[in-house]
């Protein structure tokens, strides 16, 4: 979630539709209501391949758990503060999260009160950007990155009962984190990782000794022809309030094993890690950021090494492009966001559309756009 440019796009036709489903929120939230008239008219719905799921409020970065038969939402929660746009995302005010609820793909969303401030998170000073979210052994756990008082971005964890919230937050952030947009993958044999990182505002390139410096570069690693910059990951302790260990690099190799470089900004990672398992594989995937792509890769272990296969989904209008999968009722499902109802990039909108795989287990490209 960096640059403020608006990528606008248009697109071949594509079978596949998503219904948009009606919001239901237990809480009005008056300080962030969809924009003006004016710009909501300006979005032909009918352009686009699935629609908002609440319009209430505006909603990014979804983060998708299927727990008990029902549908969470773990996303964003995007604000019109007075920040300048730029390309580190400091317009990206986000202060709290609400989590959204559904029965069904297509049914019903409730969208519930603030399950977390930044005010109630005693290390966070602002910019409470994209989260996730886990269970185990009946307790739900909410990962987020915020700023700290230092402009650092460092990983937090809160805990409830409930998977709704309110979440209560640690006093401090996870040991060891930085950077942003954690995602936590818990395996068949319940072994939990999380994956994280971001560049350009997601800090990642100035966390590359170990220590947050605020004068490293803006951007990434400003080495086109190396290695890009790694996304992190490490394995969780067995209270999932730590890692285990300490984090490490999440390779990405082309088909011929060499690793992607820093220049091939088609297929680089840039934020959005999110992992899931088809078929006994590993999909690690992400997106491309200034080139708004939603790529993934695959290995045969949650540590990787990933193989870059291709595109999940195609350019969203809005700068930024952010996800997760999810299996419900036997099929598959990609959350995603764009800015239909705003036309601004920091006011975004969550939606949900089908995921298929071919045959050899390759995801079939999504477009967004109808025309």
């Amino acid at each position: 979630m960096i640059p403020f440019k608006t990528l606008m796009t248009s697109a071949a036709l594509v079978a596949l539709v998503a219904t948009a489903a009606c919001s239901s929120p237990e809480t009005q939230d008056t300080a962030a209501q969809p924009a003006a008239a004016t710009d909501t008219a300006k979005a032909d719905p009918a352009r686009y391949l699935s629609q908002p799921l609440v319009t209430e409020f505006y909603t990014a970065d979804p983060s998708a758990h299927v727990w008990d038969g029902k549908i969470y939402i773990y996303p964003s929660h995007d604000i019109d503060g007075p920040t300048p746009e730029d390309d580190l995302g400091a317009h990206f005010e986000m202060r709290d999260y609400r989590v959204l609820s559904m029965d069904s793909i297509g049914g019903k969303v409730t969208a519930h009160p603030v399950a977390l401030d930044v005010k109630d998170v005693p290390w966070a000073d602002r910019q409470m950007w994209a989260p996730d979210a886990a269970r185990k052994n009946g307790t739900y756990y909410l990962y987020f990155p915020a700023k700290d008082k230092q402009g650092a971005f460092r990983i937090g964890v809160a805990t409830s009962k409930s998977p709704v919230g309110p979440f209560k937050a640690a006093p401090q952030p996870i040991k060891g984190s930085f950077s942003i947009d954690p995602a936590v993958f818990t395996d068949d044999d319940g072994k939990s990782y999380m994956y994280f990182g971001g560049i350009w505002g997601g800090q990642l390139q100035r966390n590359t000794t170990g220590t947050y410096d605020p004068e490293g570069s803006k951007t990434d690693l400003e080495a086109p022809d190396k290695p890009a910059l790694a996304p992190k990951m490490a394995a969780m302790s067995d209270d999932m309030m730590e890692f285990a260990e300490t984090p490490r690099d999440v390779q990405i190799l082309d088909k011929s094993g060499k690793p992607i470089l820093g220049g091939d900004t088609d297929r680089r990672f840039f934020e959005a890690a999110w992992m899931h398992k088809y078929n006994g594989k590993y999909y690690f995937s992400y997106s491309t950021g200034d080139t708004h792509y939603l790529v993934y890769a695959t290995g045969d272990s949650p540590y990787g090494p990933f193989t870059y296969q291709g595109r999940i989904l195609e350019p969203t209008e809005g700068w930024t492009s952010h996800h997760s999968i999810a299996e419900w009722d036997g099929r598959w499902w990609l959350f995603y966001h764009d800015t239909q109802l705003s036309g601004t990039t920091r006011l975004r909108n969550v939606k949900v559309t089908e995921l298929f795989y071919n045959a050899d287990g390759t995801i079939k490209t999504i477009n967004p756009m109808l025309k």
